[in-house]
């Protein structure tokens, strides 16, 4: 306990607003990385995952390259990319790798979002004469949100969490507490980081879980009986008595 309370101390100790980073400028150069990463990586994979949902065209290719992105380990991506960009770009070198590791669960979200909607639906639109644009953008687009912002939710804790790297190659974000706690051995310091970054990822995730609930489209959230529930009868009036 006492270890935690050190932590705490460490967050509310006056000396973080002032030295080489204060807190709050961390915070924000954290947030700011997160939103960015996730927000370029949305722009490319979205418009990507719903062509893939909805011609269905590129979907292996599409299931192999999220399997093996995820694979890719986090922190030897980011180096590489540093070494392979130069120091000098250590900025535009970190966005790139958290945009990478952010792009396989937004497109995977996206083309799963349009895949699960009914085909009858789709169908039904077809038939009215909607042209396969309209139907993309009014149909399956809506319907397939929540899937979507799953996606976003996943990549953006993916992220929120992955930005601590940067505290390894620059002095970025709430990791470079953590990297410096470890150099000289503070661990209140290393605590208290990581538990402000914990926080951050539980408050983006409550974010993300409400927009998933609100994004729910009304008539598919109305109360439906499942397919395999008995149809109930209609309950009938007494039977009037037969004249005599």
């Amino acid at each position: 306990m006492n270890v935690f309370a050190d932590a705490i101390a460490w967050i509310f100790s006056p000396d973080r607003a002032s030295g080489a980073l204060p807190l709050s400028e961390a915070i924000w150069t954290h947030l700011a990385f997160t939103v960015v990463s996730v927000a370029v990586a949305a722009l490319i994979a979205i418009p990507a995952g719903w062509l893939i949902g909805h011609t269905g065209r590129g979907r292996e290719l599409a299931v192999a390259l999220s399997g093996a992105a995820r694979a890719v380990p986090s922190f030897g991506l980011v180096l590489l990319l540093v070494l392979v960009l130069g120091v000098t770009h250590k900025v535009g070198a970190s966005t790139t790798a958290f945009v990478l590791l952010a792009i396989p669960p937004i497109l995977a979200g996206a083309y799963s979002g349009v895949e699960a909607v009914d085909r009858r639906v789709i169908d039904g639109a077809r038939g009215v004469g909607m042209t396969e644009a309209q139907i993309l953008r009014t149909v399956e687009a809506p319907l397939g949100l929540p899937l979507l912002i799953g996606g976003l939710r996943s990549a953006t804790l993916q992220v929120v969490a992955t930005v601590t790297l940067a505290g390894y190659v620059g002095n970025w974000g709430l990791g470079f507490y953590i990297v410096q706690g470890i150099q000289i051995r503070d661990f209140s310091q290393i605590l208290g980081a990581a538990l402000l970054i914990v926080v951050l990822a539980l408050v983006l995730d409550a974010l993300f879980a409400l927009l998933q609930r609100v994004a729910l489209p009304r008539g598919v959230s109305a109360g439906r009986a499942p397919e395999n529930e008995p149809v109930r009868r209609r309950r009938r009036g007494p039977t009037a008595p037969a004249p005599s």
